[in-house]
């Protein structure tokens, strides 16, 4: 078992140096440079969206790129000042306009048909957070610690909340109340107009993991290796889940199942209204990404190289593709969360490629660089 204390960094970082952190069994980059190319070192693509037929999605080589969601064809490209959102957490689009954090540590609003910039908001810090939009505000969290709410058309500040330390989690919204975690070990339930706290809830350790909502209760993982469910009027806690290692994934929840990865190597899904454990699988490393539920059907990654297609109801296999189309990395990973639309997987990977594949049978749609486009 591997230090915890080795988690007190960002989570995105670790990414970027497993070879230092792979005790528990996950296969680390080769350190043979001749199997990288030069000019493609380090890029990697982050977790997409889909919206109207167009694939958009962050990369590490400093730019946003709308795909064409059936052929793969780049439509545009906005290159922002650093890195863009690298790894999980994807864009969100809201009224034509696409809302994106990045490195350089602003929140960019863009045209979502043509890529033009509408407006852009700085922050103090690394702004990794997705940005969640509810009537006209954009919220969103930043490594400076704070939460803001931004106007969505002007991008000015409405208020914002100071926590305890970085924000990495994405801000939920639900009956005029905004949900979040922190690294100060919170979850945090703010005022959706003022930002004024209603409530928190101390956890054991870092909320890297963005909560989800469902029949008024609040469902989150902690690095203290807990899921745990909160009232989400009251920020009292229902029930808790404890795994075998940390969790930096997010909950999904269907059909009265919690679905959630642990740096345990598992998947599990737990039944909502208990947390009783209803199935598990076992991948090759650490599940660090968020579930996708559609169709009877969870999709997730893991650092064992592998997406995953599981049944919803029994965790058995349904298929799995590994990683493996770019020569950037000898064992690339699929660093995102998978997105589902119009029968179609959508995934990005550490070898610089957008994957698509059938949600139902795994077979390849296309495959696209967007770099290359």
């Amino acid at each position: 078992m591997r230090n915890r204390s080795t988690l007190r960094i960002s989570i995105v970082f670790i990414a970027l140096f497993i070879t230092s952190i792979c005790g528990f069994g996950c296969t680390p980059f080769s350190a043979d440079t001749s199997l990288r190319s030069s000019a493609a070192e380090n890029i990697a693509c982050g977790s997409p969206i889909v919206s109207n037929g167009i694939v958009y999605v962050g990369s590490n080589d400093h730019n946003i790129y709308a795909l064409n969601a059936t052929t793969g064809v780049k439509v545009w490209n906005y290159t922002a000042g650093v890195l863009v959102e690298m790894a999980w957490l994807p864009p969100t689009i809201s009224n034509g306009i696409l809302y994106v954090g990045s490195d350089d540590h602003n929140v960019y609003a863009l045209n979502a048909t043509t890529g033009t910039k509408i407006w852009s908001y700085k922050t103090r810090d690394v702004v990794r957070s997705a940005p969640t939009v509810s009537n006209g505000i954009v919220y969103v969290g930043s490594f400076d610690r704070n939460v803001y709410a931004l106007n969505a058309t002007t991008g000015t500040m409405v208020w914002n909340y100071t926590t305890g330390a970085a924000v990495f989690s994405s801000p939920t919204v639900s009956n005029g109340i905004v949900y979040v975690g922190s690294n100060d070990h919170n979850v945090y339930a703010l005022s959706k107009t003022a930002g004024a706290k209603v409530w928190n809830y101390t956890t054991g350790d870092m909320v890297d993991s963005s909560p989800a909502i469902s029949n008024g209760t609040l469902y989150v993982g902690s690095q203290d290796q807990n899921v745990y469910a909160l009232n989400a009027t009251t920020g009292t806690m229902v029930w808790n889940y404890t795994t075998g290692n940390v969790i930096v994934s997010s909950p999904a929840v269907a059909n009265g199942i919690v679905y959630i990865g642990s740096n345990d190597r598992n998947v599990y899904a737990l039944n909502s209204e208990t947390g009783a454990e209803v199935w598990t699988y076992t991948t090759g490393s650490y599940v660090w990404y968020s579930p996708v539920v559609a169709n009877g059907i969870v999709y997730i990654g893991s650092l064992d190289h592998n997406l995953y297609a599981l049944n919803a109801t029994i965790g058995t296999i349904v298929w799995k593709i590994m990683a493996g189309e770019g020569a950037y990395f000898s064992n690339p990973d699929f660093f995102s969360n998978p997105t589902f639309a119009n029968g179609i997987v959508y995934i990005g990977c550490s070898d610089g490629y957008i994957y698509a594949r059938n949600a139902t049978t795994g077979v390849k749609v296309w495959t696209a660089q967007p770099y290359t486009l």
